[in-house]
């Protein structure tokens, strides 16, 4: 726990930009950290009083310590600003946060530390973050009821001081159990019957969550504006990919501040820069909620980073604006509500919850795909304050698909 790798995570946000919102929200991946790490002892606890664990072999009983180890280490490799760094494009950045926890377990003081606790034992951690083990309890470190996603709504809520994120716990905990889900089919993780309601509060919760603060418009205003600042970095060559995994949050603001007074940098990559440590965030210039949206509007946003760039451009110039400084924001998670989570039956049967969930138990993933919608809003924003008196053409583009939009872009008339 005192390898320099870990305790850099006293010092990355849990929630990236959500502070400039939500003043409270200043917790850590550090604290996050050490409430999973709680919580998977508590399970491992729980599943051996309950004589649970006896169906387990030699070697995955023998695992179990290093179980709790990947609950410790699970987000190590996570970015400055936690999941804002990761909607840069593939490309631009080393690897998604689960991946780059690979060069980190490789740092002296963790190696060590994953050595004592058996050969093998950093391989087998990084299964578990990867979500890739055969281990039956797989699942409580990444799967549909890991214990991540039960702290970190509770946790957030706490410090945004919003009553959303309500989750009870004690009962999901004395609810898990395993199961097969046929004969010879591996053990795993699963939920007793009488856990189905505490299953359904954790999904609501999360949903709230993303409704009223991950995707927050101020906290998405900054989060587009930090995406438009790293990739301009990489381009001007201030930043390389390598400089991404390894500072914190204030020491990548700090070494892009400092590699801008020792060399050139375009003003509007220093004003997106001075936006973010100043809280001058992007403004709007049109929102649309998820009940406001035609159907298909603009799905070629969230995952066309490129096209998205293109058309972010020649809106500020037909806006009269600096090129970088209007962005498009659209955010998607339509697996928000997803499960694939063993129930056992009060009779003993078993059957897997799917992201269609089971009509009468529970019924709220069925509707994921509408509150995902509900949850989501389109928005377009600028630096600088713009009037548009008719958001008409706007919305036409916005509506047209992918190929329609790139054949307006290699027309040199107006987009409208």
């Amino acid at each position: 726990m005192d390898a320099p790798e870990f305790q850099r995570l006293r010092r990355v946000k849990q929630l990236g930009f959500a502070h400039l919102v939500y003043p409270g929200a200043v917790h850590t991946r550090f604290l996050h950290a050490l409430g999973v790490y709680h919580l998977t002892g508590r399970a491992i606890e729980t599943l051996d009083r309950k004589g649970v664990l006896s169906g387990l072999s030699e070697d995955e009983a023998a695992a179990l310590p290093a179980v709790r180890l990947a609950a410790l280490l699970h987000d190590v490799g996570h970015y400055a600003f936690s999941h804002a760094m990761e909607e840069l494009e593939a490309e631009s950045i080393p690897g998604h946060h689960e991946e780059a926890a690979g060069r980190f377990l490789e740092a002296p003081e963790i190696k060590a530390a994953l050595k004592s606790s058996g050969e093998g034992a950093a391989d087998f951690v990084m299964e578990l973050i990867r979500g890739t083990s055969d281990h039956p309890l797989q699942g409580l470190v990444s799967g549909s009821l890991d214990l991540d996603k039960i702290d970190y709504l509770r946790r957030d809520s706490l410090f945004c001081g919003v009553p959303y994120g309500a989750v009870d716990v004690e009962r999901l905990l004395e609810s898990l159990t395993l199961a097969r889900e046929s004969d010879g089919s591996p053990l795993e993780v699963a939920v007793t019957e009488k856990g189905l309601s505490a299953l359904e509060s954790l999904l609501f919760a999360k949903y709230q969550m993303f409704r009223n603060v991950y995707w927050h418009h101020g906290v998405r205003s900054a989060t587009v504006a930090f995406r438009r600042l790293v990739d301009g970095a990489l381009e001007e060559g201030l930043l390389d990919r390598d400089d991404l995994a390894g500072p914190t949050d204030e020491g990548l603001l700090g070494l892009l501040a400092s590699r801008m007074r020792d060399q050139p940098a375009s003003p509007i990559l220093q004003d997106l820069l001075s936006a973010l440590v100043h809280r001058r965030l992007p403004k709007r210039v049109l929102e649309l909620q998820g009940d406001e949206l035609p159907a298909g509007i603009a799905e070629w946003v969230p995952g066309s980073r490129e096209l998205v760039r293109r058309v972010e451009d020649r809106l500020a110039v037909e806006w009269g604006r600096e090129p970088g400084s209007v962005f498009l924001d659209y955010p998607s998670n339509p697996n928000m509500l997803q499960l694939g989570l063993l129930l056992v039956r009060r009779r003993g049967e078993v059957q897997r919850l799917t992201s269609e969930g089971e009509e009468h138990l529970i019924d709220l993933p069925r509707l994921g795909r509408s509150l995902h919608q509900a949850t989501r809003a389109l928005r377009v924003l600028c630096l600088e304050p713009v009037e548009v008196r008719n958001i008409g053409p706007l919305l036409d583009l916005l509506s047209a698909p992918a190929n329609e939009v790139e054949s307006r872009l290699a027309d040199d008339r107006s987009l409208f």
